[in-house]
C-alpha cells in the first residue's frame, strides 16, 4: 500500500539454498523487504540489530548453535526485532523452548508463500503465530507443565501444613483453625503466609481451589484403580 513501510526481514539459515529460496519468495511482495542474510548465531544477533530488522526470519537449528539463544539474544538486545521460527523440526520440545525463548510465531517449512507472508506480517504487528500442526500438542504441553509445577509446589507442604489447608478449603476461620489443631491464632497465620508462598497464591478461595483439584484428582485415580481402569489410557481435558 502507498505510504506504508514495508516489513524490514533477516533471514537466518545455515543452508544457502534455503536462503535463496526465500529471498526470491519473499522479494515478490513489495509489502516485505529483505535487509539482510546470514548463517550462524553470532551473525544474526549482530545483523538484526545493525540492520533494524522487524522480522527475523530464522530456523530453530544452526550449525553452530541453537536458534533459541539467538532469540533470547534478539530480546535483550534487540527487543523490536519479532523472531518468526521457519523450521522442519515439529517436536513438542523445539517448540517449547522457542516459545519460552520468545518467539513470536514457530511455522513448518511445507507453509506455503502466502501464509508465510501474512505471517510476516502478523509477526510485524504484535501478534504471535503457530503453525496449526503444532498447536495442540504444545497447549497439551504447557498445560502438563503448569500442572507438574503445581503438583511440584503443593507436595512441599509438610504434614501440619497439609491440615492446616484441608481446613481452609473447609470454609474454617482462623479461630476455628486454631482450636481444632490447638494452635494459637498467630501460629495459624503464619502458617497460613508459608503456605500461600509456597502455592504462589494470595487469596483463601485460591489455596482451597488447588486443595480441591487435588482431593478430586486423588478420588478419581482411585476409583479407576479399584474398577480395573488404570490399565486404559488417560485422558487429557
Amino acid at each position: 500500500m502507498p505510504g506504508v513501510k514495508p516489513v524490514r526481514v533477516l533471514i537466518v539459515d545455515d543452508h544457502e539454498v534455503t536462503r535463496v529460496g526465500l529471498r526470491a519468495v519473499l522479494s515478490r511482495e513489495d509489502s516485505i523487504k529483505i535487509v539482510g542474510e546470514a548463517a550462524g548465531v553470532k551473525d544474526a544477533v549482530d545483523e538484526a540489530c545493525r540492520l533494524q530488522a522487524d522480522v527475523l526470519l530464522m530456523d530453530v537449528r544452526l550449525s553452530d548453535g541453537s536458534g533459541v539463544d539467538v532469540c533470547r539474544a534478539i530480546r535483550e538486545s534487540c527487543p523490536a526485532t519479532r523472531v518468526l521460527f521457519l523450521t522442519s523440526y515439529a517436536d513438542n520440545e523445539a517448540v517449547f523452548a522457542a516459545v519460552v525463548g520468545g518467539a513470536a510465531g514457530y511455522l513448518l517449512k511445507q507453509v506455503d508463500a502466502e501464509a508465510l507472508r501474512r505471517a510476516i506480517h502478523a509477526v510485524a504487528n504484535g501478534q504471535s503465530i503457530l503453525d496449526p500442526a503444532i498447536t495442540q500438542p504444545l497447549l497439551t504441553r504447557m498445560r502438563l507443565q503448569k500442572e507438574k509445577v503445581s503438583e511440584s509446589q503443593r507436595t512441599t507442604l509438610s504434614s501440619q501444613q497439609q491440615r492446616v489447608l484441608a481446613l481452609v478449603a473447609e470454609g474454617k476461620t482462623n479461630k476455628e483453625i486454631g482450636s481444632s489443631l490447638d494452635l494459637s491464632d498467630k501460629t495459624v497465620k503464619n502458617y497460613i503466609r508459608f503456605i500461600f508462598q509456597k502455592l504462589k497464591v494470595t487469596r483463601r478461595a485460591q489455596a482451597a481451589a488447588l486443595f480441591s483439584r487435588d482431593a478430586s484428582s486423588t478420588s478419581q485415580s482411585g476409583l479407576q484403580s479399584s474398577s480395573g481402569l488404570d490399565k486404559n489410557p488417560v485422558s487429557l481435558r
